[in-house]
């Protein structure tokens, strides 16, 4: 299993600069990948593009880009570009986001997801593999060559929770990114439907990349109420809502990986064994000390890379 970090601005990264520093780190200090979530902050692809510069080896993912606010032939061309940029190393994770979001903050209406996402995956899939695309769909009219030199394939990931979603980034997909997605949702209900529709479809196995929170503590109770208190909302999601219900979990806190050494790798260990193919590992403190508390975090994460 690939271990790679999850970061954003905020959380002790002081934006674009402080954002590439932490890909040099974590490359230098042997970590599978780095990823970025798409929030509302700096653009993913964007500081991608950037760190790539500055970088040579590692994974370069986004978990994920929105797409109803990007058509995806733009999605395509930034990503193809991106892909240049970075010497091939990209790892492209997208979804529709969530309804409080799209409707919300962009205005604009929240319907036919899994319709929505299953075009939207046609298209990218076809630029990015074979740079031209005929599609005519119910949300998506597209038709056009795009040139874009030197530019190779990437993983494609859907971000993908419920059957039809599922079923969707098995059939079309190179996998799929969850966040707030507990071991035993994982193993009963994400990997099984997953691996069913890729092997319908006759494709490989899918990349299945795990985003969750990770916290090394002495004080796992500690951890946990601040995962509480910092992830409270997605618990008011509908979507991940229905996850913690499958995992019996009573708030998304009770989802993060916390506690000693030996705690922490026996259950990113579970991870695995449960279907993981890769751990987006979101570091967060916890005490008074959050510098002390983050490296304790991240040099246990670095000690795991190729070991699990």
């Amino acid at each position: 299993m690939r271990i790679s970090l999850f970061v954003a601005s905020g959380a002790g990264q002081p934006g674009l600069k402080g954002l590439v520093s932490t890909f040099r780190r974590a490359e230098a200090d042997g970590f599978d990948g780095v990823w970025m979530p798409q929030l509302f902050m700096e653009d993913s692809l964007t500081v991608i593009a950037a760190a790539g510069a500055e970088t040579r080896r590692i994974e370069l993912g986004t978990a994920v880009v929105p797409t109803f606010t990007r058509h995806p032939w733009v999605m395509a061309q930034q990503a193809l570009t991106t892909q240049v940029a970075v010497g091939g190393r990209l790892a492209l994770g997208f979804g529709p986001s969530h309804r409080v979001t799209i409707e919300g903050n962009f205005g604009m209406r929240f319907e036919g997801i899994a319709e929505h996402v299953r075009e939207y995956v046609t298209v990218v899939s076809k630029l990015v593999h074979t740079r031209s695309v005929d599609f005519a769909g119910s949300h998506y009219r597209v038709k056009g060559d795009m040139e874009v030199e030197d530019a190779t394939p990437f993983p494609i990931l859907v971000s993908a929770l419920g059957p039809r979603m599922l079923d969707v980034a098995g059939t079309l997909a190179d996998g799929t990114v969850t966040w707030m997605v507990g071991r035993k949702t994982l193993e009963g209900h994400i990997v099984p439907r997953i691996r069913e529709a890729a092997g319908r479809s006759g494709r490989p196995d899918p990349r299945i990349c795990v985003g969750i929170p990770v916290a090394v503590t002495d004080d796992s109770e500690a951890a946990l109420s601040e995962a509480e208190s910092r992830f409270a909302f997605y618990g008011r999601l509908p979507s991940y809502q229905r996850m913690l219900e499958i995992e019996g979990a009573d708030g998304p806190g009770r989802i993060a990986v916390v506690g000693n050494e030996a705690e922490v790798e026996r259950q990113l260990r579970g991870y695995a064994e449960a279907g993981a193919t890769d751990i987006l590992a979101s570091i967060f403190p916890v005490g008074p000390d959050e510098e002390a508390s983050a490296a304790r975090t991240w040099a246990l994460l670095r000690s795991l890379v190729g070991k699990i």
